[in-house]
């Protein structure tokens, strides 16, 4: 039975969180101040100038033919431009991470707010199945002031649905705010993702520091030496091209070959040839260590060793991989029981195929779509081309098509570890960046030679 001063209490109590919940709350974050922000957007737009300068030097200079004081006026342009696009990038990461500390703090305000609002709704709907208990006798025997009570329940129901459609709006704002802060976070990995490429390149320009002070030593009269720096410039990118380009469980392409199918790639998926030769590179190299087998038995699965002829267990798996794999084989005219597949690790099932190592399953769910790449009705796992054409394909699922550090980081990170990419991932995703920006130091050396 509820008691007049427990419901006046009660009252009481829910009209004080309408006030609450209702009044202005003021976040402290450590924002920017107006004089601050003012400034930091001042630099950056003197700094966008100077980026758009020194640009349209490196354009003028690499229209020219090649001279010795064009290069020097390249290398130059291209090191102003890349300190003054670091220093617009740390501009905007500042102001990012300010309005990030403080969407934070509302945040945290909303849910501290929504968290106590719900224990006192919890009280209330637990006072209400009291008062739906009462019966009218009840109500009768127990108070002389009818009237009264039902104005106190009136009041009761009403301040309750004002109080439930307060907290609505409270989760509401909290959800938008949410939103906004993924934004921004977004925008920061994307800002901290350029500067990596700008400091990358930087460090590809300083590098070349040398080559400057050699160019500089040669003077006017000179030519015979400067002519000497073009050939050996030449000669370097001409054994880059050559290179043999290594591919796991497959014969190795020249350099040139196995950029050309990446970047026929990139044209469907949007993905960094540098980072699927990356990403071939790293297979190749675990390949080594992995070994290759072959399948022997339909039934069960089991193999052997390609080098030692000893019996693998889980060489492929049956229902999943043997059967489009007897498939494949049937239609590039390959016999399965002598075609190369990767050994199973520690623990699995092995059967990954060629260089791009797509299970027979997995390769069959992709192959429509590397065929809309290469052109080629039956895509080969093994052939140089399909492979990388499905290396790009299955990393642009992954998320590497947005570009950048963190999405090609994460990406690489799936690729290996799948649902464990964040933690078992992590050091063969840094092998493949490291492996990606060398790859791309070179692929910059060729495009300007």
């Amino acid at each position: 039975m509820i008691r007049r001063g427990a419901k006046t209490s009660l009252l009481g109590t829910a009209l004080f969180l309408i006030l609450v919940f209702s009044a202005n709350h003021t976040v402290r974050a450590q924002d920017l101040t107006p004089n601050e922000r003012a400034a930091l957007q001042a630099q950056y737009d003197e700094l966008q100038k100077e980026i758009a300068a020194q640009q349209q030097i490196i354009t003028d200079t690499q229209a020219k033919k090649k001279s010795l004081q064009g290069d020097v006026t390249l290398l130059n342009a291209q090191i102003a431009a890349a300190q003054a696009q670091i220093a617009a990038k740390n501009i905007v990461i500042t102001q990012l991470a300010a309005q990030i500390a403080q969407k934070t703090v509302v945040i945290n305000q909303l849910t501290d707010r929504i968290d106590r609002g719900k224990e006192s709704l919890a009280s209330i709907l637990r006072q209400e199945d009291q008062i739906d208990s009462l019966s009218i006798v009840e109500v009768a025997l127990s108070r002389s002031d009818l009237s009264s009570f039902y104005a106190d329940v009136d009041a009761f129901f009403s301040l309750k649905t004002k109080l439930q459609s307060l907290f609505t709006d409270i989760q509401t704002a909290k959800a938008q705010t949410e939103t906004e802060k993924a934004n921004l976070a977004e925008k920061q990995n994307q800002t901290v993702d350029a500067k990596y490429v700008v400091e990358t390149k930087k460090q590809q320009i300083v590098s070349n520091k040398t080559e400057k002070q050699q160019l500089l030593a040669i003077t006017a009269n000179q030519e015979v030496e400067y002519k000497k720096v073009l050939a050996d410039r030449q000669a370097r990118a001409a054994a880059i091209r050559a290179a043999l380009f290594p591919l796991r469980d497959a014969a190795p392409i020249q350099f040139a070959d196995a950029l050309a199918y990446a970047k026929k790639a990139q044209a469907e998926t949007g993905i960094r040839p540098a980072f699927i030769l990356a990403v071939l590179t790293q297979e190749s190299n675990l390949g080594s260590n992995v070994g290759q087998c072959y399948l022997a038995n339909t039934v069960t699965g089991a193999g052997i060793n390609k080098k030692t002829n000893a019996l693998v267990s889980n060489v492929m798996k049956p229902g999943r991989d043997i059967p489009p794999f007897v498939d494949l084989g049937t239609r590039l005219g390959f016999d399965p029981l002598k075609q190369v597949v990767s050994c199973p690790q520690s623990s699995g099932w092995g059967g990954a195929m060629g260089p791009a190592q797509f299970i027979p399953s997995t390769w069959q769910l992709y192959e429509s779509r590397i065929a809309s790449v290469t052109g080629h009705a039956v895509p080969n796992p093994w052939a140089a081309d399909d492979a990388i054409a499905a290396m790009s394909v299955y990393f642009d699922d992954l998320g590497a098509g947005a570009g950048g550090y963190t999405a090609e980081h994460t990406a690489a990170a799936k690729y290996y570890a799948g649902g464990a990419w964040a933690t078992a991932g992590r050091s063969y995703a840094n092998s493949v960046m490291a492996l990606a920006e060398s790859i791309q130091n070179n692929i910059d050396f060729l495009v300007n030679n």
